[in-house]
């Protein structure tokens, strides 16, 4: 009686799966009064990630303004902000089109990138950020 009980479960379950795997309509087109709200909507989020990103500046700036102000009242000094230097990426070589060879020619070999540049080391960018400072105190 066991064994046909497990198999009426079996086959319940089976089934349940089926159709749960069963292919779902596509959804209609959009119309043209959902595709003017769906431009609008674009429209007021994009306005709104702009204030939300002013807000978050003027926290930062607000927070700095702060961690500055209480290292002065401390008597201790302000340090200086780490300058951020990203490397530089390398132009993409364009490539040939493949002339039109004899029949039976082995196919040119493919064009190979150029190397990355180095990175630059700890002494070259740190003569950057003192030419940078400079460059702003003259101005």
């Amino acid at each position: 009686m066991k064994r046909i009980s497990h198999c009426a479960i079996a086959v319940a379950f089976a089934f349940a799966g089926s159709a749960a795997w069963a292919k779902i309509p596509p959804p209609p087109p959009p119309t043209e009064a959902q595709k003017a709200a769906a431009e609008e909507k674009k429209v007021k989020d994009a306005a709104a990630a702009e204030k939300v990103k002013a807000a978050q500046i003027a926290a930062e700036d607000r927070a700095i303004k702060s961690y500055q102000a209480n290292m002065k009242k401390a008597g201790k000094p302000i340090p200086k902000p780490t300058p951020i230097v990203t490397a530089a990426v390398p132009p993409a070589a364009p490539v040939a089109a493949p002339a039109a060879a004899a029949p039976g020619a082995r196919p040119p070999a493919a064009p190979t990138a150029a190397p990355a540049a180095p990175p630059a080391s700890a002494k070259a960018l740190e003569k950057a950020t003192e030419k940078a400072a400079e460059k702003g105190k003259t101005k």
